[in-house]
């Protein structure tokens, strides 16, 4: 059996065990063991999972992970990102549509905070769906805006996927954070226009709210101030390379403790549940992680990348043809597959032909994230929808599928605007 065919069946093999939801981690871990068995020998399938397993585990870059995920969690067991929302909800409430736009900027502002598009998706939506449910919101307005908003967690730093994405290309970690900043302002800015235009046509979709005065906001906005400086200093303070992502991580969850304890809404037994929670997740993505680092090598002994590309190269699609055909890749694998998922898979696949086609890395990570994005809230998985149906029983799954189609085609519209404006993405990393 040829090298190709071997790689061809193991891929075919993993993407049968993700569709019967067999874990990401394992089901790699399976297929790439036995593959290098095939392929290179026992010997190397087990010398590979040692060294790679130590290897990544001590790696102190990854530190970044577990403390991002701690800051979110702690941050959201005190009521932080709640303030957040309390805050938007206190400036825009009292507009048609304004709590859901209220909700947009708070699902952007816990993005911030936790770096999980899932981890925004089910806050936001225990928080702000009993809001609009109380005021005659729409289902299909109220839940889509939740599960369009979540996936601002993916995009706008600090990102799981940006750490994931540049630990597999060896690419910096404090420049994809850098580059998400403007496309992930940008698609707040869409998600809010999209908001803003069904409100219009439809004005029962999105009734007014309370009006507040202005000691109302103000108060809302002093308690959303702390967790505001805190965003402000750790992605200012990559920005401007006053310390490392990894310093920065180490520093926001620092901050968000310490608030927590002085404010006294942080107390032994919620600290213990956010670093248990932090502890679960963090486990999940180094297994993921360490898995990666096996089938990489099994992908590449299979000669697929190579095939591949010569593919693409006979195609003879160019530049831009090339890209959007794996972009297109990526949006069709977003409907069944997750994320992280499709980032191991695809990314020994397809870098070897995005370098030699010259796109640069760090644009084609933000690309590839947003896409990731759009798969969040694509059917038939659509990770998001799944998440707020959970805490929206009573709301069919049909209607929130339906509700987040806007803004899946705001997202569209937004990954045109950063295949036509690479500067968008670039422009900060090289600020830097």
């Amino acid at each position: 059996m040829s090298p190709v065919l071997v790689g061809t069946v193991g891929l075919v093999l993993l993407l049968g065990l993700l569709l019967v939801r067999i874990p990401v981690a394992f089901a790699m871990f399976a297929v790439g063991f036995v593959g290098i068995w095939i392929l290179n020998g026992l010997q190397a399938a087990t010398g590979l999972l040692s060294s790679e397993t130590f290897a990544l585990a001590s790696d102190s870059e990854l530190i970044v992970v577990p403390l991002f995920i701690l800051m979110g969690n702690v941050a959201s067991v005190t009521g932080m990102s709640r303030r957040l929302y309390d805050a938007a909800y206190a400036t825009i409430g009292q507009i048609r549509g304004g709590l859901a736009s209220a909700t947009v900027i708070g699902c952007g502002g816990f993005a911030a905070l936790s770096g999980s598009s899932v981890a925004s998706a089910l806050t936001m939506g225990r928080t702000a769906l009993a809001e609009m449910d109380r005021f005659d919101y729409s289902p299909r307005l109220s839940t889509g805006v939740v599960a369009a908003g979540g996936t601002l967690g993916i995009l706008i730093p600090p990102s799981t996927g940006f750490v994931i994405y540049a630990i597999l290309t060896e690419q910096s970690i404090g420049r994809l954070f850098m580059a998400g900043i403007l496309p992930g302002i940008l698609l707040l800015a869409a998600f809010l226009l999209t908001v803003t235009i069904l409100c219009s046509i439809w004005p029962e979709m999105g009734p007014k709210g309370p009006a507040t005065d202005m000691k109302e906001k103000g108060r809302a906005f002093l308690g959303a101030v702390p967790i505001l400086v805190v965003v402000f200093i750790t992605i200012g303070g990559i920005y401007t390379g006053y310390f490392s992502p990894t310093e920065a991580a180490g520093i926001g969850a620092g901050l968000v403790i310490i608030i927590g304890a002085f404010s006294g809404t942080l107390d032994l037994r919620s600290f213990w549940a956010a670093a248990r929670s932090s502890i679960v997740t963090t486990a999940s993505v180094m297994l993921i992680l360490i898995a990666a680092h096996l089938i990489n090598p099994f992908i590449a002994l299979s000669h697929l990348p190579a095939e591949v590309s010569e593919m693409l190269v006979t195609l003879d699609l160019g530049f831009y043809g090339t890209l959007i055909l794996i972009l297109a890749i990526y949006l069709v694998l977003g409907c069944f597959l997750e994320g992280l998922a499709m980032l191991v898979l695809t990314l020994p696949i397809f870098m070897p032909v995005i370098m030699d086609l010259g796109v640069n890395p760090i644009w084609f990570g933000v690309l590839v994230v947003l896409t990731l994005e759009m798969g969040l809230i694509s059917p038939p998985v659509g990770i998001n929808v799944f998440i707020v149906k959970s805490v929206a029983k009573d709301v069919p799954l049909i209607d929130i599928f339906r509700g987040v189609m806007p803004f899946w085609f705001a997202m569209l519209a937004c990954l045109i605007i950063l295949l036509a404006v690479p500067q968008l993405s670039l422009w900060l990393p090289s600020m830097m």
